[in-house]
């Protein structure tokens, strides 16, 4: 399916900028909304893992991502606690980035979502208590990561309407494993499928 690029101006002057009103006009429909501040760091994340370079790792002659469990061993065995709150960042933003935006393809090798959240949340929860800035953001992001994951996946949706077949896709998609995030595609589309098989 082509994009229509005229359907969608945009306004705004970074990348980073964007992912935050797109995060800010999703997080009304929370009550209480997230921080702001939140919001902020959420955006400069997707702006941030916009490139390749703060994803991916060169080892061993190539590029790769670094899995979550290294990276917290990395955080164990760190020299001090700047260094281990360093990489407890990038873990926990490495665990909300893949788990909201790529669930299926780690599904498929055995990784569920609830890692993420596992190992995402953690990361935060110890940031809320160890960083030497943005404490309240961790906070809320431990607190809150699935609502986190929810917010990011939709910040990072096309904007286009979906077609009946697409739409179809999804709820498939939903009905093979019940992912929430699909769920919460569904709901954004006006189809509410929680508890129930049936389209409404």
């Amino acid at each position: 399916m082509q994009f229509d690029t005229q359907q969608v101006p945009i306004t705004e002057t970074s990348l980073s900028n964007y992912f935050c009103e797109r995060l800010r006009s999703y997080a009304e429909r929370f009550n209480p909304p997230p921080h702001e501040d939140t919001c902020w760091y959420l955006g400069n994340l997707l702006d941030r893992f916009g490139r390749t370079e703060q994803v991916f790792t060169y080892e061993d002659g190539h590029m790769t991502i670094r899995p979550l469990a290294l990276l917290y061993g990395d955080a164990v065995e760190a020299r001090n606690e700047r260094e281990r709150c360093l990489l407890l960042q990038h873990l926990g933003d490495m665990a909300l980035f893949f788990g909201a935006l790529f669930p299926q393809r780690w599904a498929r090798h055995g990784i569920k979502q609830d890692y993420f959240i596992g190992m995402g949340g953690s990361a935060y929860d110890y940031l809320a208590d160890n960083a030497s800035s943005n404490r309240h953001i961790f906070g809320e992001l431990a607190t809150t990561f699935t609502r986190m994951l929810e917010m990011v996946a939709n910040a990072c949706s096309r904007t286009q309407e979906l077609g009946a077949e697409e739409i179809l896709g999804l709820y498939q998609r939903w009905l093979s494993g019940k992912d929430p995030m699909v769920a919460a595609q569904l709901r954004t589309l006006g189809i509410e499928v929680s508890g129930s098989e049936r389209l409404q």
